[in-house]
């Protein structure tokens, strides 16, 4: 089989946000510090049991974004994928995720994928539109959602159990090829081995640049963004425990909290 993994570099977990003076997107400082979006690595997990099911398969990992992003497609290399891709977009601004899907869309088209795997959503935007996008574009089946597959012996059809509203869940047959959003909690997404860590920094990893493929058109336009606005405050209790303990008296009293 041959399995596409869709992944997202994403600013590091704490990293202070600083928005650019245009308030049109976050101002990436030399400082700033990037990571594997947590979500997509159940997607590259969950192409690894495959491939542990079928020692015939291969795994390639696709990003879209600026040059560093090669650091995550060689982490996924390090888990066990087999190749990388970067479709190298160095303009710093906001990205739909209709550019994203059609840019890996263009892509994969006619590489022959048997399943593409994406995370349940991204971490910093939290869309979940990319893998529902690139299935539509490639006229293939999606599963969103997903918390359960298993590809059948002759490697036509995967059987879906998906995640929905109110803890129900849905249950399908879908004939290959197709898209599969990974739900959090389907496996245990390893860590890199040694050995393999070691062969990711010596892999080649083959660049893209989307400039080379067709233009699209704008069809969602960003306004502004900003941080939110803060609308309750926290009282500190300053002095000995019987003052802190008088203030809070003080404040449910006035609060109608006591009775």
């Amino acid at each position: 089989m041959k399995l596409l993994v869709c992944v997202k570099q994403v600013m590091e977990s704490g990293s202070t946000i600083q928005i650019t003076d245009s308030k049109k997107w976050i101002d990436h400082l030399d400082s700033s510090r990037f990571e594997m979006n947590k979500f997509d690595a159940y997607a590259i997990e969950e192409a690894l049991l495959i491939k542990k099911r079928f020692p015939d398969s291969r795994i390639d990992i696709i990003t879209v974004g600026p040059d560093h992003a090669q650091n995550t497609l060689r982490r996924a290399l390090g888990m066990g994928a087999d190749e990388g891709i970067l479709l190298a977009d160095n303009h710093n601004g906001y990205r739909q995720p209709f550019h994203t899907a059609t840019w890996i869309a263009t892509y994969a088209r006619d590489k022959g994928y048997d399943l593409i795997l994406t995370g349940i959503m991204s971490e910093d935007e939290m869309n979940g539109q990319t893998g529902p996008m690139l299935a539509q574009i490639l006229s293939i089946p999606c599963c969103t959602g997903t918390i359960r597959e298993k590809i059948s012996s002759d490697k036509k059809t995967v059987s879906i159990e998906r995640e929905i509203e109110g803890g129900a869940r849905d249950m399908f047959d879908v004939k290959l090829p197709c898209v599969l959003t990974i739900q959090t909690g389907i496996n245990s997404p390893r860590y890199p081995a040694l050995s393999k860590v070691l062969r990711a920094k010596r892999k080649q990893i083959e660049v893209m640049d989307v400039n080379c493929f067709k233009k699209n058109k704008q069809t969602l336009t960003l306004k502004n963004i900003h941080h939110p606005k803060k609308i309750r405050k926290g009282i500190l209790l300053n002095g000995t425990m019987d003052d802190k303990v008088d203030q809070l008296m003080d404040i449910l009293s006035k609060k109608a909290l006591l009775q």
